[in-house]
């Protein structure tokens, strides 16, 4: 899998040189930027502490990236990496010794379950492999890779190494001196880091290692607990960081030490931790990141915009992030940092990008077609927004994400007698726009349901209820007093709308006139004309200032000449789904299609969607990471416009907050469609009918390009226990 991915780097970091600013001076203590430190490896996407997962972490990742490995102890004294105290969980020791489980106190804690102090080197080698512990992540390489030990990673040759002892004096009590094996390390083990929680343990390492280049990191644990040596809590040393300086050149701190999140996992205002700790010559690393786990809402599920909030806000920055997704904070590091303010490059052509396309304003942050979300879009830089036409029963026209507004408004709870079954539009029942007159309508409020809100995935709950409904001329009018480029007006149902005496065509043909937009020249935003159905983009064809763009909804695999050629009589675009351009089997992409290809061929202009940043919604060949898909149908695929529902961001952050009961205030700006499509992350990879290449991320990291269809979502809901978090096997 690997060799698939050897220039993603490279060309990323080249493409977006393009288009970088001056690199200022980094705000980390000495001033260079910070650290990618890989915890167990690429353990987002291999068994934690595999030689896949450092292998990986190695080719896929900044060129200085410090590899993690958490050391485990043998009966006779061997070093392990290993996550975790016990090792049920993320290996199949359970299979291999079913009765040599144990129980012991641990921090006065009775744990049970299978310890590598408990076996000698032998048996855990040659006996026991290694297995994802997320639920979430893929199993394929279950039981391929045995324990690895630190002489096996520094085999590998690492650019830098780093080592934490988290259980030392439990170590002790059992006879293992965790001290005494990092000291007889040969001297080319070049340990760069040791990090520990105990403070015993690295005064006394410390003592011994005085003529030494590494670096002693004291782990911070939650604040409640206490530290062994002293008995003060984390808390407690936390507001004395003067005495860690004395035995210690930096800290290791969860990541909530330096930005809190409240109950309703919204960030509160930084601490300034970080400040105070270079202020005393202290290096400061966070952990916990992971592009798999929730994370603040005012991230929008956009990993990278996590990262940039420890790095490159404008007051601080920490020294390093320990992460399991290190191709993603490379991306962060090394492209997408200090770059606020770029001019983005302009859409089209040799060196441009593609078209952003709003799917229902911004509604990854608010209620889809509500004027909320069309302002968010337009403010974020969005080149065209668009407008999904429903009837009320009365003829007003209006823009909504779905006919059956019980999926995108509060219908459920006051027109429960209004429930059918309307075959034409959907299998399932529904109370559907052209059963409620406008009046009715309006009395409802929007409703953000994100597609994975039942998998825990919420959006923006904040917002939950926010903006109002938006008639088309509400929407032509907002379009012309904005800046963006162009419109997508898009319709469905037209048939059967006829049938119920609600002419959908000659609601919209009078609209737009009533705009103006049906007169050639001015200054008003293209529009664009969408539909599914052939014979209603034929009744726009006397607008020759219309472009006429033809929806296809089904999963295709092909698109041969003489259907290409239908579609020319009457269109000049169409839009795709994911699925029929990039192919899925297994939750892992196979193989693009030739479809993108075959259309271009026939200058036919082809838009893609929809993308969606939560990790539900992505093959496990984007590693997570949203931008690695919006790279792979940009500059991969070469697609002309990309449909996405976060639109288009900023990629830095900025000091605001989000409001929880008000207003959406920017913590940190997620990254999303604006900075891929600018050069973030690049898509290249192999050719249609090929196993699917990588995307070129920003910065060498990129990956493959995602899922067609449900691949992804399904193998997740199915992960998570249909609709639990994800979480470690049991």
């Amino acid at each position: 899998m690997g060799e698939r991915y050897p220039h993603m780097f490279l060309i990323l970091l080249l493409f977006h040189g393009a288009h970088a600013a001056t690199v200022q001076k980094w705000q980390t203590l000495g001033g260079q930027r910070p650290l990618v430190i890989a915890r167990g490896g690429f353990s987002g996407l291999f068994p934690d502490s595999s030689q896949f997962s450092y292998q990986f972490a190695m080719s896929s990742s900044l060129h200085d990236v410090v590899l993690y490995c958490d050391l485990q102890l043998s009966s006779d004294g061997l070093g392990f990496c290993k996550t975790g105290l016990t090792l049920e969980n993320s290996t199949l020791i359970a299979e291999a010794f079913p009765k040599r489980a144990k129980t012991y106190k641990v921090n006065g804690e009775e744990i049970h379950g299978w310890f590598a102090l408990d076996f000698t080197a032998d048996e855990l080698y040659q006996n026991v492999t290694l297995i994802q512990d997320i639920f979430s992540r893929p199993s394929t390489f279950d039981g391929a890779m045995g324990m690895f030990t630190l002489e096996d990673l520094v085999g590998l040759k690492p650019p830098h190494l780093w080592v934490n002892v988290e259980y030392a004096l439990f170590l002790q009590e059992h006879k293992l001196s965790a001290e005494d094996y990092i000291l007889g390390l040969p001297k080319d083990f070049s340990v760069a880091y040791i990090s520990s929680p105990e403070i015993g343990f690295l005064k006394n390492v410390g003592a011994k290692l005085k003529k030494s280049n590494t670096k002693l990191i004291f782990r911070f644990l939650r604040e409640d607990v206490a530290e062994h040596t002293t008995k003060k809590t984390y808390g407690e040393i936390l507001k004395d960081l003067k005495s860690v300086k004395a035995f210690a050149s930096g800290i290791l701190v969860p990541k909530e030490y330096i930005w809190p999140l409240g109950k309703d996992q919204y960030l509160r205002l930084p601490t300034s931790l970080v400040k105070d700790a270079h202020a005393l010559g202290l290096e400061v690393f966070a952990s916990g990141f992971a592009n798999d786990v929730s994370m603040s809402y005012n991230y929008s599920f956009d990993p990278s915009a996590e990262y940039l909030q420890y790095i490159g806000n404008a007051n601080f920055s920490v020294d390093g992030v320990i992460t399991d997704f290190p191709p993603t904070a490379s991306g962060a590091v090394a492209c997408l940092a200090n770059t606020k303010g770029n001019p983005l490059p302009p859409p089209g052509g040799d060196g441009g990008r593609p078209l952003i396309i709003t799917h229902n304003g911004a509604s990854g942050v608010y209620p889809g077609s509500t004027d909320l979300a069309y302002q968010q879009a337009v403010k974020d830089g969005a080149d065209i927004i668009d407008c999904a036409v429903r009837m009320s029963k009365d003829g007003v026209a209006f823009c909504q994400p779905s006919a059956d507004l019980s999926t995108s408004t509060t219908a459920s709870t006051s027109f429960m007698t209004k429930i059918s079954t309307v075959s034409e539009i959907q299998n399932k029942s529904g109370i559907f726009s052209f059963d409620l007159t406008w009046s009715e309508i309006q009395t409802l409020k929007p409703d953000l349901l994100g597609p994975y809100t039942q998998a825990g995935l919420k959006r923006n709950p904040a917002a939950k209820n926010a903006g109002k409904f938006v008639t088309l001329p509400e929407f032509l009018d907002l379009a012309k007093a904005t800046n963006v480029s162009g419109i997508m007006v898009e319709m469905e149902h037209a048939s059967f709308l006829a049938k119920r005496g609600l002419g959908l065509v000659d609601a919209v043909s009078g609209a737009l006139a009533n705009a103006s937009y049906d007169k050639e020249g001015g200054h008003l935003p293209e529009l664009m004309v969408v539909s599914d159905d052939t014979s209603v983009l034929a009744a726009f064809k006397k607008f020759p200032a219309f472009r006429r763009v033809l929806m296809v909804d089904e999963t295709i695999s092909d698109a041969s000449a003489p259907s290409v050629e239908e579609i020319k009589q009457f269109a000049t675009a169409v839009t795709v789904g994911r699925g029929s351009i990039a192919q899925v089997n297994g939750f892992f992409l196979t193989r693009f299609t030739d479809v993108a290809d075959r259309m271009h061929a026939a200058n036919l202009t082809v838009y893609v969607g929809v993308l969606r940043n939560e990790f539900m919604n992505l093959g496990f060949d984007y590693w997570a990471d949203p931008i690695i898909e919006i790279a792979t149908y940009a500059f991969h695929v070469m697609a002309d416009g990309l449909i996405t529902e976060e639109s288009v961001q900023r990629s830095e952050p900025e000091p605001e907050l989000r409001d929880p009961a008000g207003g959406r205030r920017r913590a940190g700006a997620p990254g999303g469609a604006r900075d891929a499509a600018a050069g973030a992350p690049a898509g290249a990879g192999a050719g249609a009918g090929r196993r699917a290449g990588p995307a070129v991320a920003a910065c060498r990291h990129c990956q493959p390009t995602g899922r067609g269809g449900d691949g992804g979502e399904a193998h997740r809901q199915q992960q998570l226990g249909g609709g639990e978090k994800n979480g470690r096997k049991q």
